[in-house]
């Protein structure tokens, strides 16, 4: 899998939120990439190795043209 992320992506993680969403969008790229559950809003911080570990796929990319 493309190891290539772009703000706005929806991303599908392995584990299941709390709230019952598997899908995230990515907010902030870098070191630690920030996501934000698209059922609940909430925000969580993760590295950015555990975050290329736990993404199952990519739903929808936000490529630049």
């Amino acid at each position: 899998m493309a190891k290539i992320f772009y703000l706005g992506d929806i991303v599908e993680m392995k584990k299941e939120h709390p709230c019952g969403s598997k899908e995230w969008e990515i907010i902030r790229i870098g070191a630690d990439i920030k996501i934000k559950c698209c059922i609940c809003s909430r925000i969580v911080m993760i590295p950015r190795s555990k975050f290329e570990k736990d993404v199952k796929k990519i739903t929808k990319q936000n490529a630049p043209d």
